[in-house]
């Protein structure tokens, strides 16, 4: 046997793994164009890596996404296509501009104020470009086969050059439009939240019974009485018939304040006495209810979280320092019916700070999902069932690719899923009040507005100091990577749709729907062919790994520990679409035994047979059990 392909006794993972990834690199075969038979490989496959944040490094819940996808292109490479699969991270916006900020707090005591917006930004692209590298690195020790010359940032030049074309586009169809309307605000954020950033935990809380004029009304928040405009019954209710439509003026701790009997089937007549206080400002329910009827609204509460300067006695407290106060006074004034305690409910809080959300008035820009405009069918890939200048809205476009079949989801439960969300889907609110993300390109001069790819020519001119909810650029992502907005971008035309998104099934509503919603409406055709979820992965009691419970898996202490084979193998082993997965040391240790074993099979082989050296391509067989080998070996590709 030649030296050089004799096997150390004992199988060291770091040194094999490092050597192997070395090699396949320097093949240049992760980049389809250097594929042997290329010009055989008339069928393409293409799978766009959901970028990891910027926010820190990968986790058990990217490990096996890796692992998955690296096993899917390497199927589709060994299978004779011309197989690509893009690599990328998200610079995460709101997610990273928090970090940083944190940072700043904890080590210097200070706040972006402090540093002002261009040192803040500096500061935060230094934490994302050394988070990038670790990530990158991290991808590597994984051995994903990943075509790194095409590797791309949902900030970067081409991106954004991307995503200021995109909002342009919409806004000159009218599906972009700036209004003021209730949102999700996040006080220690300063920022909005998209309705699917909020994230919900359940309060053991009090009900409050309050007399209420002629009323009496159940309200978890009874400091927003200070907001309410109105009282509304569902149209069915007896009890209130002889109500409707009239005024009344009902006494309250700053003195009487009028309201407006209204009836509305949005009303739950089991609800407390079948009547609610309606209170436009500060609940999206409310709001509409307030917009059916033409009922005014009264903002209390401001951006910090506290009570207005309208509120009287109470202005500057918090929410909750408020209720207390305005409780502990409507006792005082028998406003109290009674107080139902345990009450359990839903509080919305922020999905990365954890803040109770705040539903308040706000000047912000939207997308708006149910504003009908002229379909431009693609070219190349053309939807089913709707024709190239028909009338559509966004959300249709969303429901039909989905309820048509078009794009197949793993497993299947989750569609249901899907189409109940776009079903009840209302317009995104796209922008947010950090620095780092997309600037939004819209600037002002005066009463003058100028919305461009470009900035304005000459003086005075301001841009919108807010910026792009982080989903817009990766909404773009399967086409934006590609090429767009460069319709004649050879990218673009062989490898979208892309075949397949794997993805955690938690980030549905948050990515995989905008990725829908923006390539029907930019390119007339689907962003994929298939979704395929995977599961959360799970340690051995089945909880989710966090650093809280200190239960979380590292990815490379794992691979110094077992190597990255025993690593993936222990993700894939039974993995099924949408299942969360349970991961622990012994079943990597375990698969870690097994790649030995695996090892010594091929020493043994070596050590047996006296010719073995290396070739580039499959002989032709020579004897009746050459073609057996490479039968059998044939039939395991084709499963």
């Amino acid at each position: 046997m030649p030296d050089d392909l004799q096997l150390p006794k004992a199988y060291d993972s770091t040194v094999v793994e490092d050597a192997i990834y070395s090699a396949w690199t320097k093949s240049g075969y992760f980049t389809p164009e250097n594929l042997p038979n290329l010009d055989k490989r008339k069928e393409s496959y293409c799978i766009s890596l959901p970028p990891p944040n910027v926010t820190g490094t990968l986790h058990t819940g990217h490990a096996v996404m890796l692992a998955i996808q690296d096993t899917m292109i390497r199927y589709a490479r060994m299978s004779g296509k011309r197989a690509l699969w893009v690599p990328g991270t998200d610079h995460a916006a709101i997610a990273t501009n928090s970090k940083v900020e944190k940072i700043l707090m904890k080590e210097e005591g200070k706040t972006r104020h402090d540093l002002g917006r261009e040192k803040f930004l500096k500061r935060v692209h230094d934490f994302a470009n050394k988070s990038h590298d670790i990530i990158v690195n991290q991808m590597k020790k994984m051995g994903v086969s990943i075509d790194w010359t095409r590797e791309a940032y949902t900030i970067d030049e081409k991106r954004n050059f991307a995503v200021r074309t995109a909002f342009k586009r919409m806004y000159d169809d009218g599906l972009i439009y700036q209004g003021h309307r209730v949102v999700n605000w996040c006080p220690r954020c300063h920022s909005t939240l998209a309705d699917d950033e909020v994230e919900y935990k359940e309060e053991n809380g009090k009900l409050y019974w309050i007399k209420y004029g002629p009323f009496v009304l159940a309200t978890s928040r009874p400091e927003t009485k200070l907001g309410d405009t109105a009282v509304a019954v569902h149209p069915s209710d007896e009890r209130y018939k002889e109500m409707v439509g009239k005024k009344f003026m009902i006494p309250g701790v700053l003195g009487e304040f009028e309201i407006t009997v209204v009836a509305d089937y949005s009303v739950d007549i089991e609800f407390g006495t079948g009547a609610v206080k309606v209170t436009p400002a500060h609940s999206f329910v409310d709001n509409e209810i307030a917009q059916r009827h033409g009922i005014g609204m009264k903002q209390i509460i401001d951006e910090d979280g506290r009570m207005m300067k309208n509120c009287g006695k109470y202005a500057g407290m918090t929410t909750l320092e408020g209720r207390e106060a305005i409780v502990t006074d409507m006792e005082k004034m028998g406003f109290i019916d009674h107080v139902e305690e345990n009450y359990k409910h839903n509080l919305s809080v922020c999905y990365r700070c954890g803040t109770t959300i705040e539903p308040i008035p706000s000047k912000q820009w939207f997308i708006n999902v149910g504003k009908e405009f002229t379909f431009n069918q693609s070219k190349h890939n053309p939807i089913k069932g709707i024709n190239d200048g028909q009338t559509v809205t966004l959300k249709m476009l969303m429901k039909h690719v989905v309820e048509n079949g078009q794009i197949d989801i793993l497993p299947g439960r989750i569609t249901k899923v899907y189409l109940n969300w776009v079903e009840n889907l209302r317009d995104w609110c796209i922008s947010r009040q950090i620095w780092f993300g997309h600037q939004i390109p819209v600037w002002y001069r005066g009463e003058e507005i100028y919305v461009g790819v470009d900035a304005p020519k000459g003086e005075d001119w301001e841009q919108d100091p807010d910026t792009l909810d982080t989903w817009f650029s990766s909404g773009l992502w399967t086409f934006s990577i590609l090429g767009w907005p460069d319709m004649n971008s050879e990218d673009l035309k062989i490898y979208h749709p892309n075949s397949v998104m794997e993805t955690g099934y938690d980030i549905l509503q948050l990515w995989v729907t905008r990725m829908i919603l923006m390539s029907t409406y930019f390119l007339g055709e689907i962003p994929f062919k298939k979704v395929y979820f995977h599961g959360l992965v799970r340690d051995e009691q089945g909880r989710k790994m966090s650093k809280s419970l200190e239960n979380a898996v590292d990815p490379l202490d794992a691979i110094k520990e077992y190597g990255a084979d025993a690593l993936r193998l222990a993700m894939m082993i039974g993995q099924t679409p949408g299942t969360d997965t349970k991961l622990t040391d012994d079943k990597i240790a375990s698969y870690r035994n097994f790649t030995n074993k695996l090892w010594n099979i091929s020493r043994f082989v070596f050590m047996s047979v006296d010719q073995v050296r290396s070739i580039d391509q499959i002989p032709e067989p020579k004897t009746l059990a050459d073609k057996w080998i490479l039968a059998r070996y044939a039939q395991v590709v084709a499963r």
